[in-house]
């Protein structure tokens, strides 16, 4: 059965069972070789030996990850490294992003695709020029970000808010920042009803933000610690998941930013 979330089969489409299969193993396999990086203290992950092609599923999995293969660095203050960023742009090309069913779907993927692309831009491997806009609505700019929770619901706005848990990662900010720090409230209860749901992975993707938005100095209104434990505990043990739950950890310890 496959390992991917909801989420994740956004960005990758391209695969059919068990296809599918090897790579949701490969999305495991890299994840857990980013979370030992990032626990030992920013080192690179070492997915690609030096001059080899990539297999494909190694370059589904980085698509799927984006951006959370540089939090090992990028949570200790440093710049991304070349291996990963070089391996992130070519899995870039060769897997291009999915057709978006909706206007919303086509703003996550474009926030997703924004901070892969603005981490790139840092290393060699960006696309050059000037790091990449924010995704604008083809209906009007509307700050670039998707419909709030008064427009969507604070339900619906919060399982948006959790697929763009990459964008909590140090070195990122922009008008989806803004709208956390502006409904913390939404987003706990998005947090809170994603455990009554028995939703684990969604839980610690709005974590993410709860603890990004607290580590930008403002208040939020649940105990951040004691919830990451609590997911912990209840969640589903993958490397994916750890990955997680260590970035949202070090955020709320004081990452550097």
């Amino acid at each position: 059965m496959s390992s991917l979330s909801k989420e994740d089969r956004l960005t990758m489409p391209f695969a059919e069972t068990p296809l599918r299969d090897e790579y949701a193993a490969a999305v495991q396999r890299v994840a857990g070789r980013t979370l030992d990086a990032l626990r030992d203290g920013g080192g690179t992950a070492a997915l690609t030996d030096p001059g080899t092609a990539a297999p494909r599923p190694l370059l589904a999995a980085a698509r799927v990850l984006g951006g959370d293969l540089f939090a090992p660095q990028l949570l200790v203050g440093a710049e991304p490294d070349g291996a990963t960023a070089a391996l992130l742009a070519e899995a870039r090309r060769a897997l291009p992003a999915p057709v978006p069913a909706s206007e919303e779907a086509a703003l996550v993927i474009g926030w997703q695709d924004w901070a892969a692309a603005r981490l790139l831009a840092r290393t060699p491997y960006g696309d050059g020029g000037q790091p990449p806009a924010p995704p604008l609505r083809r209906s009007g700019p509307l700050s670039g970000m998707l419909s709030g929770p008064e427009a969507l619901g604070w339900q619906a706005w919060s399982v948006r808010m959790a697929q763009l848990s990459v964008l909590t990662l140090p070195g990122l900010d922009g008008p989806v920042h803004d709208a956390a720090r502006a409904n913390t409230l939404d987003l706990a209860r998005g947090t809170v009803r994603a455990m009554l749901r028995r939703d684990p992975a969604t839980a610690v993707r709005l974590t993410r933000w709860l603890a990004r938005v607290r580590a930008d100095g403002r208040p939020v209104p649940l105990e951040v610690e004691p919830l990451l434990e609590r997911i912990r505990l209840v969640g589903d043990g993958t490397a994916r998941s750890e990955l997680e739950l260590a970035i949202a950890q070090r955020l709320l310890n004081g990452a550097t930013r």
